[in-house]
């Protein structure tokens, strides 16, 4: 760009290539060497310019002759015409002269000629200035590509050797520094500057300071001496790299070989491959233009159906209508009869009385068509109406005979948090599929009527599970899976329907050093779960059991304790377990329980036992700092009911014990509310809620567990674990 004082460059500054086009002689092409300025404000090389005078007359006519060497300038300069050779001869010498003295030149940047006069060069200046704009140039131009020492220290000094040993480059005084003589490293191998450091041997991945010698023929791959002598291939067969060289490599001729030898038949190969695009493709649309052709059959059908069927509607409304409308006219002439005859009558009654049996005729049997009316015309058309809902499934299961059954998710496998793992099956003679698609979606919203209803895909999954993270809490989810084989999918899954915890999930194990009884309680070695064994305690205690004494629970809490937040965790009881209490506790009443045992108490002590004592609400205070729910033979007992429980659940905290009695859940969740102060029991597989109550949140709260006889408690695992990748 001209005219904005920078060379229309940002900054004022101009790429390294313009302003080398302005320093390369037009004759030579390469920097100027000692410009002359010529009288038309060109400039030439000094050297360039004497080779165009063509000092004698040989070489006036020679200086576009095939002799020229190639590397001269003179070579790169079009020949003069005969024409301009002649004036230039005329011009530049005498008469009488054998050999012309040639005094002008053709300026090759205008093409003007130029008469230098006897003086000839000496008449032209030199141009300083271009002169040390190129040697700047070629100084930038060298510190732009040099390579620099690595060792010097500021200013740095421009490297003359690169040593391969050493990976480094160095100037002349760090060279003989690091390298002196009378040492191992004044062998190094050097060569010219260069950033380019490939190792002159193959180096040992496993012994980077060692080169590799040997070839290893188990394994096929170089290795050292020290990988022979200790290390993974000291028992394998080992050659010399030269033999293992020359074996490769006749093998890898022998391939070629082979290669070449087959084009043909690789040649033929392409050709069936084409061959088969085309079968393919031609395949294809056949395929289509067969599916085109059953669904047009079926929109006819379809149609001809239609057709048929609003037509016998259409027929049965006129019939309807037709005799509606007789029926109509009919009443309309009997009441017009009846008041003719009756006015004939009044008027006339002594000139026609024989008229008078027609018309008490017509007015009785008006009369009993007054009182039976009834229609015989039914205007509903119920018996038209069309369900199509077999249909409708026949069609969306319509499918090719190569597609997938669908799978069906395992309910009893799946388990759903703040994450979700689904699994499924498939059919016991499916063929091999290629993968599956589970697909999920986010039930409206009760509270603001908002609809997610939106599938939402997860990725390709090549086994039967997948976990789906970043759940809403407390929202119900649907899910549904097919399968693919041969980019053809299976049709959906029935949908399934979880219920996600009303709070994140808390994660935590059995404490083994809090409380814990080793004679009756066993633990697990991943601490998720404890069974209550009958041991010595309980034959220490037969006397006492015999006076009606009962023996204490045996206390278990979580690893970790609450002191914030909104957490839910769930658990599973066995069935066959004799009592076992579960709930939440605070530190301070867990301190109490663990150092003041009561091994001879009866449960009835307990306010949160289940039993139904009547001592029980004389000791009950409104706010607790612990909460239990008693389960045991099948049954969930929940606490009586009291002032801080919720509406919902009062009817079920009856002082009827009977109503107090729920179906034990498979799983039961707890769900702790700190800043509340109030912990919830839910049926963690329908997540209906059981029971909740407030409890004393001064402390820190922890998971607790009692047990009392035969019993065991099974943590849910953590679906972190699940998550496989296939």
């Amino acid at each position: 760009k001209e005219g904005d004082g920078t060379g229309g460059y940002k900054g004022g500054r101009v790429p390294i290539k313009n302003i080398e086009r302005e320093l390369i002689c037009p004759i030579c092409k390469e920097l100027f060497t000692h410009p002359l300025i010529l009288p038309c404000q060109h400039s030439v090389c000094h050297k360039c310019v004497r080779e165009l005078l063509m000092l004698n007359h040989e070489d006036s006519f020679d200086a576009g002759s095939e002799c020229s060497l190639p590397g001269s300038p003179r070579s790169r300069v079009p020949s003069p015409s005969m024409e301009r050779l002649d004036r230039l001869v005329r011009s530049g010498g005498s008469q009488g002269s054998v050999t012309p003295r040639v005094t002008a030149i053709p300026c090759p940047g205008c093409q003007h000629d130029i008469d230098l006069g006897e003086r000839g060069i000496s008449m032209l200046f030199r141009n300083f200035t271009l002169e040390s704009i190129v040697e700047r140039y070629r100084q930038a131009a060298r510190a732009a590509v040099a390579i620099m020492c690595n060792i010097c220290k500021p200013p740095q000094q421009e490297a003359t050797k690169s040593c391969m040993d050493c990976k480094a480059s160095y100037c002349n005084e760090c060279f003989k520094l690091h390298h002196p003589w009378g040492t191992p490293k004044a062998q190094h191998e050097y060569v010219g500057p260069t950033t380019n450091f490939r190792p002159k041997v193959l180096m040992c991945p496993e012994h980077e300071m060692e080169k590799v010698n040997m070839y290893c023929e188990v394994c096929r791959r170089p290795v050292c001496h020290l990988c022979k002598l200790g290390g993974s291939h000291a028992n394998h067969k080992v050659t010399s790299m030269s033999s293992a060289y020359k074996i490769l490599k006749e093998k890898l001729a022998k391939s070629i070989h082979y290669l070449i030898s087959k084009e043909d038949q690789v040649r033929t190969q392409i050709t069936e491959l084409e061959v088969l695009i085309n079968k393919t493709e031609e395949n294809g649309q056949l395929a289509e233009r067969q599916a085109n052709e059953h669904f047009e059959r079926l929109f006819e059908t379809l149609q001809e159906r239609k057709s048929e069927m609003l037509r016998s509607i259409e027929q049965s409304r006129n019939r309807l209508t037709k005799y509606t409308l007789i029926l109509k006219n009919e009443a309309k002439y009997d009441w017009f009869f009846f008041f003719f005859f009756f006015f004939f009558f009044f008027f006339f009654f002594f000139f026609f009385f024989f008229f008078l049996i027609l018309l008490c005729f017509r007015i009785q049997k008006a009369t009993e068509s007054l009182r039976t009316f009834h229609p015989a015309a039914d205007p509903c058309f119920d018996e038209f109406v069309l369900d199509t809902s077999r249909e409708e499934m026949l069609l969306k299961e319509m499918c090719f005979g190569g597609v997938p059954d669908p799978p069906l998710i395992d309910l009893s496998n799946s388990r759903v948090y703040n994450e979700a793992s689904i699994c499924w099956r498939l059919s016991d003679d499916h063929l091999p599929t290629d993968h599956h698609m589970l697909e999920y979606r986010q039930s409206p919203s009760q509270e603001d009527g908002e609809d997610n209803g939106v599938w939402r895909a997860t990725d390709r999954v090549y086994g039967p599970s997948t976990v789906v993270c970043d759940l809403e809490p407390d929202s119900l989810y649907s899910f549904r899976v097919r399968s693919c084989r041969n980019s053809m999918f299976s049709p959906y899954s029935p949908e399934v329907t979880f219920h996600t915890p009303p709070a994140p999930v808390f994660g935590f194990l059995f404490s083994d050093k809090c409380g814990f009884s080793t004679e009756r309680l066993i633990l697990n070695k991943r601490r998720d779960t404890v069974e209550s064994v009958a041991g010595m305690a309980f034959l220490l205690a037969a006397e006492r059991v015999q006076t009606g004494s009962y023996i204490g629970l045996d206390y278990i809490i979580g690893d970790t304790g609450i002191s914030q937040g909104r957490h839910y965790w769930a658990f599973k009881v066995e069935p066959y377990s004799y009592m076992v209490k579960v709930g939440v506790a605070s530190d301070t009443k867990l301190i109490e329980w663990f150092h003041n045992p009561r091994d001879t108490s009866s449960p009835r002590y307990d306010h949160d036992s289940g039993h139904d004592s009547g001592s029980e609400d004389a000791c009950y205070e409104l706010s607790q700092p612990f909460t239990l729910v008693t389960l045991g033979m099948g049954k969930l007992i929940i606490p009586k009911a009291s002032s801080s429980s919720s509406s919902s659940t009062a009817n079920a905290q009856s002082a009827d014990p009977g109503s107090r009695m729920l179906p034990m859940p498979q799983r039961l969740g707890v769900c702790l509310d700190y800043d509340a102060c109030r912990v919830y029991f839910y049926d963690a597989d329908t997540m209906r809620c059981l029971y909740e109550r407030q409890v004393d949140c001064s402390g820190t709260m922890y998971p607790a567990f009692g047990l009392m006889g035969s019993g065991k408690v099974q943590l849910e695992e953590f679906l972190a674990s699940k998550r496989l990748a296939f």
